[in-house]
């Protein structure tokens, strides 16, 4: 069984990795580690001045979530494919799932905060209405 994870740089997605990699041991399936670079928000983020340009941002927010996220994944007796994406990560992550025939998506809740879900929308809350496998929220460890 594959376990695609939706993974970003906050502390619930580690909670997700962790709680992705734990069930596709229980199952003897493999985790997709799936990162989605939202170009809206890392467009907000140059225009704010966080970096000087959109790649250097993307290679920022990359290497955050990596280096977030590796850890939990590199424990040893899973296959795990690092998967990174460009669009709306909730669309995105379902599309990605799709194709891959996964049999559960795992992602955190909340990661981002009331005021990111209310301007971006909530991907757990759009991930549970779109995908066609099951869907684990996960809330804590």
């Amino acid at each position: 069984m594959i376990v695609v994870v939706g993974v970003d740089d906050t502390v619930r997605s580690a909670v997700a990795a962790r709680k992705a990699y734990r069930l596709a041991a229980l199952l003897g399936g493999e985790v997709h580690a799936v990162h989605v670079l939202h170009v809206p928000t890392a467009l907000l983020a140059v225009l704010a001045g966080v970096p000087s340009g959109a790649a250097e941002f993307a290679g920022s927010q990359r290497s955050a979530v990596w280096a977030s996220v590796g850890p939990v994944l590199e424990a040893g007796g899973v296959r795990v494919t690092r998967v990174e994406l460009e669009g709306y990560p909730a669309d995105t992550l379902v599309e990605y799932a799709s194709s891959v025939g996964a049999g559960i998506i795992v992602v955190g809740s909340r990661g981002r905060g009331e005021l990111a879900s209310l301007v971006l929308g909530s991907t757990s809350h759009r991930v549970v209405n779109q995908a066609t496998c099951d869907v684990l929220i996960a809330k804590g460890d």
